[in-house]
């Protein structure tokens, strides 16, 4: 089974950027399209940003379109998600897995808020 491990959030003012990552291991990594997935109180998980295997295509919710970049490096099995530009409404656990069902087991996810 596969092991997910996000980091790098925190507080950050309005219109501050942060970088995530997250660790996986083993390399069915690379064998999978990744996404990140955010979760707000109160809320459903939802995905925010998607990449392919190779890295080649990208898909953003239109929520974060232009202020967040996804990328990823399968030779350390790792995918970051780039977020500038941050809003209030960007406050959530951020979690990254597979694009779909059947997820992994999902990580501890990493806490991104943003003050106004």
């Amino acid at each position: 089974q596969v092991q997910l491990v996000e980091s790098g959030g925190g507080l950050v003012q309005t219109g501050g950027s942060l970088r995530l990552s997250c660790a996986a291991s083993g390399s069915v990594f690379r064998r999978n399209t990744m996404a990140w997935y955010r979760q707000a109180p109160g809320e459903q998980r939802e995905s925010v940003a998607t990449i392919t295997m190779s890295g080649s295509t990208t898909n953003y919710a239109d929520s974060v379109k232009g202020r967040f970049t996804i990328s990823r490096d399968n030779a350390k099995n790792t995918v970051y998600l780039q977020m500038n530009s941050l809003k209030p409404e960007d406050t959530a656990v951020y979690y990254c897995n597979k694009l779909g069902w059947p997820f992994w087991d999902w990580g501890q996810g990493t806490q991104v808020t943003v003050s106004s």
